[in-house]
């Protein structure tokens, strides 16, 4: 196992080093760059623009630079912990996504509590009472939840919200919390609000769960060694626990590398229509005005936690599913 993980930890290294450099050309393949997109929307708006102070921005920020410059200078920071400088918000990149990383993860990971505490007991009585009615009757609530948009339960929550009760259900906290830095009082805030956007985002990934669940604990309740346990005189219930349960879980633990990437993007569009301030908004703002160290920042963290979490539900599933082996594919 010790040598399976170093081979895995050695190959996370080219495989972000490609992803960097990835990430770094296709944000820098739309024409232009962020003073572009910033004096594209000063024009719109009816203002002008001074030349001398666009090329000193354009020298200062490094953008005159041929790309490959850019990319190392952006790659160096990012080996030294620097993330780099955000163009709109002139200040350092850490400083932009503080408060919002911690929001987002307090998100992510109510949302996967949630989804997993609800998707497991409903996956398990649906597989062990196949075609009852409360299987049918659970079985059209997943279609109904898988078929339904978040961001579209979004805004029939909020217009309910707003026609039943007259009040806006969006935001994370109450409103002389916006824009303050974390205290207890606001934490408490965050907790108050944090139902709504959990429910909502939630919903379809705990339908798509209970769905895998079901099917995988189907499957593995008609193996040979389900009816060998039976004809040894173990009970349904604790045949169920001791083997078929054990197998079914390889979803869950397989979800990790999804997962964890959440916790820094979150659900964007859902972000957007409850206007929670969490970073999926972020960065779609960075992507849009190409303010390429916020956006390549997010993107980077996003990719390594992706190589992480495969990494860690690889070991996971390995140490849980006895039939899983390492070094096979290393001795091809």
């Amino acid at each position: 196992m010790l040598r399976y993980l170093l081979y895995r930890l050695l190959v996370m290294v080219p495989t972000l080093l490609a992803i960097s450099l990835l990430t770094f050309v296709i944000i820098q393949l739309p024409p232009g760059d962020f003073l572009s997109a910033h004096i594209a929307e000063l024009q719109a708006q009816g203002e002008a623009a001074q030349q001398e102070k666009i090329e000193y921005l354009r020298q200062l920020y490094g953008l005159d630079q041929p790309m490959w410059q850019q990319y190392l200078l952006w790659l160096w920071g990012l080996l030294h912990g620097d993330l780099g400088w955000s163009f709109e918000y002139d200040k350092p990149v850490a400083e932009v996504i503080g408060d919002r990383i911690f929001l987002t993860f307090i998100v992510s990971f109510a949302t996967v509590l949630f989804t997993w505490l609800l998707a497991f007991p409903i996956g398990v009585y649906s597989a062990t009472h196949q075609y009852s009615w409360g299987d049918h009757g659970l079985t059209f609530l997943g279609f109904l939840g898988l078929a339904t948009p978040n961001f579209l339960l979004a805004l029939i929550m909020l217009y309910f919200a707003n026609v039943w009760f007259g009040t806006s259900i969006g935001g994370l906290v109450d409103p002389e919390y916006i824009d303050q830095p974390m205290s207890w009082a606001k934490f408490l805030s965050v907790l108050e609000h944090l139902w709504i956007p959990v429910v909502i985002i939630g919903t379809s990934g705990t339908a798509a769960m209970i769905r895998r669940l079901r099917a995988n604990l189907l499957d593995e309740l008609q193996k040979p060694y389900v009816i060998t346990a039976y004809a040894k005189g173990l009970s349904p219930r604790r045949a169920l626990v001791k083997y078929p349960l054990r197998m079914a879980l390889n979803p869950f633990i397989a979800d990790i590398g999804n997962l964890l990437p959440e916790f820094i993007s979150g659900s964007a569009l859902v972000s957007v229509v409850l206007s929670l301030p969490t970073t999926g908004p972020l960065l779609v703002r960075a992507l849009q005005t190409q303010d390429m160290y916020l956006a390549g920042s997010f993107l980077m963290l996003e990719s390594f936690l992706v190589v992480l979490g495969v990494l860690i539900s690889d070991l996971a599933l390995a140490w849980l599913d006895p039939r899983i082996r390492f070094g096979r594919g290393m001795a091809r």
